[in-house]
């Protein structure tokens, strides 16, 4: 197959420069690797492509059949190796990031100016919105997002896991004391998170044993943004369950501690999507390998303050 696809490409060549030497020169082979290729190939195909005289070489009209097709393969081929070349080039141009607000918040928005600094040639744009949005018809070139994938058309890669845990501000644990199970929340204040999607009050998920179990406590305070609920925590408002991401700012501060972290759930469900057009984009590849840091040093942070 391989020796094929030379004879097309010397063939090709050769069928437009009018000589075996110019394809060579053009090629950066010798005249008679590009003979010996084309003649392979008239033997493969059983067809004289060319007819040969001292002075010139003219396509026979089976040849000026083929030529056409060649040449689209030679292109093809530029394609490819233009293509290479780019997603070795340095990054650069505009990179429009669509995510989640608390991903955005928490994650991206403070990781760019590092990226920047590494990157000074890319103009980031920032798009956040709890919908999923359509990133072929927006025009983004990656998204993050929280949920199942539904659109086939894009690419994806799964970044680290989050966990799922409560959090408290010291204050408020020194005064009304840990609980060490989940049961024990009926005793404290707590507060919960409301999908502004569906209105549904988001239901704590906890580890136990080998199995998880559910539990919605009756909260005296029900907010509709993870912000906000951080926000009622760091302050004293009681007991939450959050993403560890969203929480790591606040942990490494000293503003909030984990609790009943034995009991956190892990969670697989965070992913970067992106166009199949955007595949050998530069910036796109630069993003893509700083999220996944960004998420383990995360998993580690708020896994050490566990501890």
């Amino acid at each position: 197959m391989l020796e094929r696809l030379t004879g097309l490409i010397a063939f090709a060549r050769a069928g437009s420069l009018g000589s075996f030497t110019a394809a060579a020169r053009s090629l950066a082979i010798s005249p008679s690797a590009v003979s010996k290729s084309v003649q392979r190939l008239e033997q493969n195909l059983g067809l004289s492509l060319f007819t040969r005289t001292t002075r010139a070489l003219t396509l026979t009209p089976e040849g000026r059949e083929l030529h056409e097709r060649a040449l689209r393969l030679l292109r093809e081929a530029e394609e490819i190796e233009q293509a290479a070349m780019t997603a070795r080039a340095a990054p650069s141009g505009t990179l429009r990031i669509a995510a989640s607000l608390p991903i955005g918040i928490h994650v991206i928005a403070p990781a760019l100016p590092a990226f920047r600094r590494l990157h000074p040639k890319v103009r980031v744009e920032l798009r956040l919105n709890d919908q999923f949005v359509d990133l072929i018809e927006e025009g983004a070139d990656l998204a993050v997002r929280i949920g199942e994938l539904a659109d086939s058309r894009l690419l994806s890669r799964r970044l680290a896991p989050h966990r799922l845990c409560c959090f408290a501000s010291p204050a408020y644990l020194a005064a009304r004391g840990i609980p060490d199970h989940p049961d024990a929340l009926d005793g404290h204040e707590t507060v919960s998170l409301r999908y502004q999607s569906t209105g549904q009050t988001f239901r704590w998920p906890f580890r136990v044993g080998d199995r998880e179990i559910e539990v919605v406590p009756p909260s005296g305070i029900v907010v509709d943004a993870s912000e906000a609920l951080i926000a009622a925590l760091v302050a004293g408002g009681g007991i939450g369950m959050g993403a560890d991401f969203i929480a790591a700012p606040h942990v490494a501060r000293g503003e909030l501690v984990p609790v009943l972290s034995a009991y956190a759930v892990a969670r697989h469900n965070i992913t970067a999507v992106w166009p199949e057009s955007r595949r050998t984009n530069p910036a796109v590849r630069a993003f893509l390998a700083l999220l996944q840091e960004l998420f383990r040093a995360q998993m580690k942070t708020t896994a050490g303050a566990a501890t």
